[in-house]
């Protein structure tokens, strides 16, 4: 199923009384074989092999064991591999099994490669279990495949290397490490879990990140493949030895590395005009960064929204500093309620809810969120369906919001002929009021029900009201660069001379 087919080695030998001084009650003791040559197995390690009437192994295909004296009994757990659906089942199967190896008087001796603390998820459930069981655990230290892969790469570890399991990075959809240091991918074991690794890579790295598969390491099959990212499913070369080591991006980019600057910038070594902002000093700093987001997705300028996303995310990262030194609360604390309140709310992508289409996920996210105000005893004293609309929405915004809620409920037109007639009542209204203020309140009326319209209609006025503002700001400007061009000033222009340059503008804006 994993693609290793390995055959069990189980010989053998009767055992020399004379060597024979494995004498434990109850106990497991977990062996590391180190990287795979047999020179690399510790003094304490030896002891325990060749003193022990039989040896268990996780895997027979470990370079190391050809090493062992042949008179040592050997088994492994390969078939495991075999029989069960995933690796998850493995560790279970592995670790249930030496437990109750280990329950025999003379307890159990049990190798992995490399170091038994390292990479090897059977043995903190064999830990686990033999707490639980009253075993004694004993741990013999490896030399893992960190240290001769460091050494094949000619890397110092020190500068914050990260160390994560390909299988995790694989079946993730984003890295669980940052970029600004370099990370060691173990258990690179096949193409298929390459390919896997990559694309979770890709979604922070360039495809043309340079990245290094290291073979072997430790035995004397070690090679060191350079290639870029992209091409490491295709390398002929992956096995189960196989790492993957990815350097640091050339550029800080980790959100780590912002929160560092930003705290730096509050410290009192920092900027003066940073240490004296406070949260309502900084409120029209947050409003202008997300009109000038919004311009930026108005222009749809791929350059100019990655400006100012990031313009935006420095006001957020100097918000939570501030409540940091103010000793309200963290960075991880937003992003921890964050991510728990994302999974809650979308019980059909992390739970067992099945929706059919946008709106049922849209029922579900409004069910969870009064379930969560309840839960908390924090309905508001307006407890309506619009009372949990923001009042500080933009106008065109907020009207849509309402009749989306009312609509909910059947509070709406049947079909998009009603609020069209609404239009034209709302219009005929305006006409024969003849009261300045009630003629403003009719305004409104006829604003709201142009929303409506809209909404009806599948167009977010918000947004296509920015639109047609830009597209008068785009061709008055070329109306006064027309005028500027003839020498003439706007001021003294007829109404018809102005109109022609509009005109004028807009066969310009068409031709473009």
């Amino acid at each position: 199923m994993f693609g290793l087919r390995l055959d069990t080695w189980n010989t053998s030998f009767s055992f020399p009384s004379a060597l024979v001084n494995f004498t434990t009650m109850g106990q497991i003791t977990i062996v590391g074989l180190g990287p795979g040559d047999p020179g690399d197995v510790s003094r304490a390690a030896w002891d325990a092999l060749t003193s022990a009437p039989e040896v268990w192994v996780r895997t027979a295909r470990h370079p190391t064991l050809a090493g062992l004296p042949e008179a040592i009994t050997v088994h492994s757990f390969d078939e495991v591999y075999e029989t069960e659906a995933d690796f998850a089942n493995v560790y279970n199967a592995i670790a249930e099994r030496v437990l109750t190896l280990g329950e025999r008087p003379e307890g159990v001796v049990y190798a992995v490669p490399g170091h038994p603390l390292v990479a090897e998820r059977a043995v903190a459930l064999i830990q686990a279990g033999a707490a639980e069981r009253g075993l004694a655990v004993r741990v013999i230290a490896g030399l893992s495949f960190i240290e001769p892969t460091l050494t094949a790469l000619g890397v110092d570890a020190l500068p914050g290397l990260q160390i994560v399991d390909g299988i995790d990075v694989g079946a993730a959809h984003h890295p669980s490490f940052h970029a600004d240091l370099p990370a060691l991918v173990a258990q690179v074991y096949s193409p298929a879990v390459a390919s896997q690794v990559k694309l979770t890579l890709m979604n922070q790295y360039p495809d043309e990140h340079p990245v290094q598969l290291v073979h072997g390491a430790g035995t004397p099959e070690e090679q060191v493949e350079a290639l870029a990212l992209y091409e490491i499913d295709r390398s002929p070369r992956i096995a189960h030895l196989t790492s993957l080591y990815v350097p640091p991006l050339a550029r800080r980019s980790s959100f780590e590395a912002l929160q560092e600057i930003i705290a730096h910038l509050r410290a009192p070594e920092g900027c003066p005009w940073d240490r004296k902002q406070t949260h309502q000093t900084l409120r029209r700093h947050l409003l202008e960064e997300a009109h000038e987001t919004l311009h930026a997705l108005d222009l749809e300028d791929v350059d100019k929204m990655r400006e100012e996303f990031g313009d935006l995310l420095l006001q957020i990262v100097l918000h939570a500093q501030i409540a940091i030194d103010e000793g309200e609360f963290t960075m991880q604390d937003v992003i921890a309620e964050l991510n728990a309140k994302l999974i809650r709310r979308h019980p059909h992508v992390f739970g067992d809810v099945v929706v059919d289409s946008a709106d049922a996920v849209v029922t579900t996210w409004e069910a969870v969120k009064a379930a969560e105000r309840q839960a908390r005893n924090e309905l508001p004293a307006d407890t309506g369906l619009l009372a949990s609309v923001p009042p500080g929405l933009p106008a065109l915004a907020q009207a849509e919001l309402y009749q989306k809620r009312a609509a909910k409920v059947g509070f709406d037109w049947p079909d998009v002929s009603g609020p069209r007639a609404k239009v034209s009542e709302e219009i005929a209204e305006i006409e024969a009021e003849a009261d300045e203020e009630a003629r403003g309140r009719e305004v409104g009326d006829l604003l709201f029900a142009v929303v409506n319209w809209a909404r009806w209609l599948k167009v977010d006025p918000e947004t296509v009201l920015r639109e047609a503002n830009m597209r008068f700001a785009g061709r008055f400007r070329q109306v006064e660069l027309g005028a500027a061009a003839q020498g003439r000033d706007l001021h003294a222009m007829t109404l018809a001379e102005l109109d022609a340059l509009w005109d004028e503008a807009k066969r310009l804006e068409r031709e473009r």
